[in-house]
């Protein structure tokens, strides 16, 4: 044995056979650089001398030979007496855990294994190669993340990308930090938002690598969809529609949680009432990738401010206001009158008891509502405040009620001046429990058929935007092509959120405790009453580039994209019954899918073929509906033609309507909120006011200004707009 193994070649066999597993004939000579014509008989000798050894044997059917275990073992010895033999200065890894240690090859034989999933023999294989590498190498110390790409540049070499998949390392180049670091210090979000910018880029790559598969991961990266919140993909639901009788009735026991955090009683009075929203606010900020919504806010509050002095109302609630304008993303529902369904209903008060129906608190709702308009005109007085964000209803009733239409036209006075409340339409009876986030995001009562399991502690789980425009030009406008396309990017967009569905489901009680917290056996929050988005980014852009012409030119455009929204809503019934679940089609802002689809489509296919929306400067794909009033008449014409596109909001949408710089009295815009809802049928939409902010004089400006009307500044000025 020791003869056999004392011969260079011999031992060249034994390495081959060990490395590559099994060879033929012709394989061997090839490796060891032999010629078949001069050197078969010495090759044939040593062959010979190794069989007879036992060192290797024949695989007479596949016409290889192999090694034996012995023959492992004498590879094991002779990698053992040269690394005795050979002196060599010692060599130490920095490693993960930020200590010192000797460089071991066994470690890399373990992590292999157990973070890839590799057998023992081919990680023995890896490891040994990585040895030799690093060895040779000569470097003073090693550090972990160079022995990983070491190992990794091996594996790829090898054709195992399936292992390297799995042991790649995920975070940020030295000189990305770096960069991070002074960007951020340039702005005054802090040091914390190193750390989250951070973190957030750690798990978008774990998400794409680990959790999605391959086709859904690619697709997001090459722009044919754009995953929204891939930071918190696995880790957290995008939206939550509050029930604030939950924690009336019950109060905030975060003990649970916690055995050090307080247990809240159930309010006792307004101050308290409002100081438990704020911490429910706090706590499911944790929790919730986007925006909160306070459901039916003033109508559930009404019970709290009977007795009370309008003036003490008041400055509690600007405090509260004011307080999670700096901490949430959060939206306020504002009932001018109060629903039906909600009157008949049991009214939780102080101590959480119950102090008759909410029907009985109707001029307390009122009160409170014109109470959040009127504090909400005085602390934008000098530049608007954008959160919390207002949501209006707009019912039946509303234009019929004195006092409704007074704070209507309050609200509208707001809307005028700033832009900031948002008005959602529920005339009919089939949205009149329909509920609605500043998003655009929409929940109605068709999933269980009971409005407050439907709408109310539950939300959206996540959101997927298709992109419409890159299909058309994948599709050459073939149409069967193109609805071939389409199929197979809404079925990626589905099995995305059912991916993320189930991580919730699996991780819910320890990623999210606040919000799946329970009392006597009543979970908060509704999982599986949450919807599940596709948006839609271009569908006005994907209709014209593939008929040649815009909407105003031709009913051809108009026609395609009627036949896309058919074919969406036709997948989403099909596939949210297959599934069960609740998959909702949706036309929603998103300012970071639209231009970020848009720019990947340009680098591609070239500016002159896209279409798209805005400037060459900043395109974007059109992600919501919107007009401007500087010209309304033609600005109306096209909603007569979105009516026939309503099916696709199903998950929601918003209409931004633009007020430019002229003037606009309240009175007239009440009159043309009324036609949005009544004739045109808008769904939910928002009066938007561009402004111009002086940070010396302390005022604001209608339109965008380059010089300071009041003291002349240019260096003192910002521009605010929501969108």
């Amino acid at each position: 044995m020791l003869k056999a193994a004392s011969s260079p070649i011999r031992l060249n066999i034994l390495n081959l056979l060990f490395d590559k597993g099994s060879l033929s004939y012709t394989e061997l000579m090839s490796a060891l650089k032999m010629n078949p014509s001069r050197d078969a008989g010495r090759f044939a000798y040593h062959l010979k001398f190794l069989l007879k050894a036992d060192l290797i044997e024949a695989d007479v059917e596949a016409r290889k030979y192999r090694l034996t275990e012995l023959g492992k073992m004498v590879i094991n010895v002779a990698e053992e007496i040269e690394r005795k033999s050979v002196k060599r200065k010692r060599i130490l890894v920095r490693t993960s855990r930020f200590a010192l240690e000797d460089f071991d090859a066994n470690k890399i034989v373990d992590s292999l294994i157990k973070e890839a999933g590799m057998p023992v023999d081919l990680a023995q294989k890896i490891a040994k190669e990585a040895e030799k590498r690093l060895v040779k190498s000569k470097t003073k110390y090693l550090t972990a993340p160079l022995i990983r790409e070491v190992v990794n540049a091996i594996l790829i070499e090898k054709g195992l990308e399936e292992y390297r998949h799995k042991l790649t390392r995920l975070g940020l180049p030295v000189h990305d930090v770096t960069s991070l670091i002074e960007a951020k210090s340039k702005t005054s979000q802090g040091s914390a938002s190193i750390h989250e910018e951070a973190g957030k880029v750690v798990l978008k790559e774990y998400t794409l690598l680990n959790v999605l598969p391959r086709d859904i991961a690619d697709a997001h990266l090459s722009g044919s969809l754009h995953i929204n919140g891939l930071d918190g993909w696995i880790l957290k639901p995008s939206e939550i529609m509050h029930d604030l009788r939950f924690f009336f009735q019950n109060g905030l026991d975060l003990e649970k949680l916690n055995v050090f955090q307080l247990f809240y009683p159930p309010p006792k009075s307004f101050e308290s009432a409002l100081s438990i929203i704020f911490n429910v606010l706090l706590h499911s900020a944790k929790e919730i990738s986007e925006t909160q919504t306070l459901e039916y806010f003033n109508v559930f509050l009404s019970p709290f401010v009977t007795g009370i002095k309008p003036s003490e109302v008041k400055e509690t609630l600007r405090s509260f206001i004011c307080s999670i304008s700096q901490y949430t993303d959060t939206s306020l529902g504002l009932e001018l009158v109060t629903p039906d369904f909600i009157a008949e209903k049991k009214a939780i008060g102080p101590f959480g008891k119950l102090v008759g129906n909410y029907g009985d608190f109707k001029e307390e709702s009122q009160f409170l509502a014109s109470l959040m308009l009127e504090i909400f005109a005085e602390e934008s007085a000098r530049k608007p405040l954008f959160n919390p964000k207002i949501i209006v209803k707009i019912r039946p009733e509303t234009f019929g009620d004195g006092k409704a239409r007074e704070i209507l036209l309050q609200a509208h006075h707001l809307a005028s001046e700033r832009g900031i409340p948002y008005f959602a339409n529920l005339l009919g009876k089939s949205r009149k429990h329909d509920v609605f986030s500043a998003s655009g995001c929409r929940l109605k009562a068709d999933l269980k058929r009971d409005w407050e399991i439907d709408t109310l502690r539950t939300g959206s789980i996540g959101c997927v935007t298709v992109n419409l425009p890159q299909i058309t030009y994948e599709c050459e406008k073939d149409e069967t092509k193109f609805f071939e396309i389409l199929e197979e990017r809404l079925e990626m967009a589905a099995r995305a959120l059912e991916i993320k569905y189930r991580a919730l489901k699996q991780h819910s009680k320890g990623l999210i405790p606040f919000m799946m917290q329970s009392v006597n056996g009543d979970r908060y929050f509704r999982l599986e009453c949450s919807s599940r988005l596709i948006n839609f980014a271009g569908l006005k852009e994907a209709a014209e580039a593939f008929c040649g012409k815009t909407m105003f030119e031709d009913e051809e455009p108009l026609k395609f994209a009627e036949k896309i929204t058919r074919y969406i809503l036709d997948f989403t019934r099909r596939a949210g019954k297959r599934r069960r679940k609740r998959l909702l089609p949706a036309i929603l802002p998103s300012s970071e899918a639209s231009e970020r689809l848009v720019g990947l489509d340009i680098d591609r296919y070239g500016i002159a073929k896209v279409r798209f929306s805005g400037t060459r400067e900043k395109p974007f794909y059109s992600t919501f509906s919107g007009l401007s009033l500087q010209n309304a008449e033609t600005q109306l014409k096209p909603l007569k033609f979105e009516k026939k596109l309503h099916g696709l909001y199903a998950g929601g949408n918003l209409t931004i309507v633009e007020l430019g710089e002229g003037e606009h009295k309240p009175e007239e815009l009440v009159s043309l909120t009324k036609r949005f809802a009544e004739i045109y049928g808008i769904e939910f939409f928002t009066y938007n006011r561009n402004l111009t902010y002086c940070t010396n004089c302390k005022r604001s400006w209608f339109g965008l200004l380059h010089k300071c009307p009041s003291c002349g500044s240019t260096s003192t000025l910002s521009c605010l707009s929501r969108f």
